[in-house]
C-alpha cells in the first residue's frame, strides 16, 4: 500500500452497548449451536452402542465410535469460540480469532482420520465377510445415526456460515459424512437380509469416496483461511462503497482478513491535497464507517489517505524500493 498520508484505524461501534459487536454475538451463537450438536450426537451414540452389543455388528459398533468421535470434535471448537472471545494482548495484538483456524485443521484431520478408518473397515470385511444378526434393531440403528448427524450438520453448517466461521462449517461437513456412514449401516443390512454378502463392504467404499470428497472440501476451506483468503466479491463490494464516499477521488489496494468468524479491512483512498488534516481525518472516517456498514462480518478497518500526486514528485520514492521487495507494487 502506498505510505504517505493519514491512517484512520479503530473497531466500530455507535453506542457503548454496542460494544458488544457482532463478533462476540457469532461466538454465543456458535457456542449454543455446538453444545447442541455435542447433546444430539452423544444421544446417538448411547443408542448405537447399545445396539451394537446386542447385535455383534462390528459394522454398527465402527459407526458408533465414528459419531463418538464426531460428537467429541465439538470441544475443540467450543474452546476455540471462548478463546477467540478473550481480547488483545501486547503479544497476541490482534487477539485470539485465530484459535477457530487451529480447530479447523483439528477437524480436518479427524476426517482423514474417518476415510482411513471407514476404508480399512470396508477393505477388511471385502477380504473377510462378517454375518449380521438383529438386522432389524441394526437398521433402525443407522437410521437413528443418519438422522442425528444430519440433523447436526444442518445446524453447524447454518451457523457457520452465518456467523463466518470455516471451523464449525467443516464440522458440519464432517457430521455430513458420518450420517453418511450411518446410511450405509443401514444399506449394508438391507443387502445382508438379502443374503448379499458383499453389500456391506462395497458401500463402505463408496462411503469412504464419499467422505474424501468432503475432506477435499473442508480442508480448501480452512487452508483458504489459513492463507487469509477471502471472497473477491467482498473485495468488489468495498471497492463500490468506497468509490461513492464523499471527498474519496480514488481507491488503492483493498486488503482483508479473516480473524475467526470476523473480518478486518485495510485499504487506503485518495482525496483533495487542498484538504486540511481535519477534512482527510473525516473523509477516512466516512470511508470507515461505510464499509463497516457496506461488507457484511467486518469488524475493523485502517483507513490510509493519500493526497494524490504529480508525475515528477512522488512522495512515495522512499519507500518503494521496500515495496519492491515484498512483491507489494504500489497502491
Amino acid at each position: 500500500m502506498t505510505g504517505h498520508g493519514h491512517h484512520h484505524h479503530r473497531h466500530h461501534h455507535h453506542q457503548p452497548h454496542e460494544r458488544i459487536d457482532a463478533a462476540l454475538e457469532g461466538s454465543a451463537e456458535g457456542l449454543r449451536t455446538l453444545w447442541f450438536s455435542f447433546g444430539v450426537l452423544a444421544a446417538t451414540t448411547v443408542a448405537q452402542a447399545v445396539v451394537a452389543v446386542l447385535s455383534g455388528s462390528v459394522a454398527l459398533l465402527g459407526d458408533t465410535v465414528h459419531n463418538a468421535t464426531d460428537a467429541l470434535t465439538a470441544l475443540p471448537l467450543a474452546l476455540a469460540f471462548v478463546l477467540g472471545r478473550r481480547g488483545a494482548t501486547r503479544r497476541y495484538t490482534y487477539g485470539f480469532g485465530r484459535a477457530e483456524d487451529l480447530a479447523g485443521v483439528f477437524v480436518v484431520l479427524v476426517i482423514a482420520a474417518s476415510a482411513v478408518f471407514a476404508g480399512y473397515e470396508a477393505v477388511r470385511r471385502l477380504l473377510e465377510p462378517q454375518p449380521v444378526s438383529h438386522l432389524p434393531a441394526v437398521a433402525a440403528a443407522g437410521l437413528v445415526g443418519f438422522a442425528g448427524n444430519e440433523w447436526v450438520a444442518r445446524a453447524r453448517i447454518r451457523t457457520g456460515r452465518r456467523i463466518g466461521s470455516a471451523a464449525l462449517v467443516a464440522d458440519g461437513l464432517h457430521a455430513r459424512t458420518d450420517g453418511f456412514t450411518s446410511l450405509a449401516v443401514l444399506l449394508g443390512a438391507g443387502g445382508a437380509a438379502l443374503g448379499w454378502r458383499w453389500a456391506d463392504p462395497l458401500i463402505g467404499l463408496a462411503i469412504t469416496a464419499a467422505i474424501l470428497l468432503v475432506l477435499r472440501g473442508a480442508a480448501r476451506e480452512v487452508w483458504h483461511r489459513l492463507m487469509d483468503a477471502v471472497d473477491p466479491a467482498l473485495v468488489d463490494r468495498a471497492e463500490h462503497v468506497l468509490s461513492h464516499v464523499d471527498g474519496v477521488r480514488g481507491v488503492g489496494a483493498v486488503r482483508m482478513r479473516w480473524l475467526g468468524h470476523a473480518l478486518r479491512a485495510e485499504t487506503s483512498v485518495v482525496v483533495d491535497p487542498s484538504l486540511t488534516v481535519v477534512q482527510a481525518h473525516a473523509v477516512a472516517v466516512a470511508a470507515e464507517h461505510a464499509l463497516l456498514h457496506g461488507v457484511p462480518r467486518l469488524a475493523a478497518v485502517t483507513v490510509h489517505v493519500d493526497h494524490g500526486h504529480a508525475a515528477d514528485a512522488d512522495p512515495h520514492e522512499v519507500l518503494a524500493h521496500h515495496l519492491r521487495a515484498l512483491g507489494a507494487g504500489s497502491a
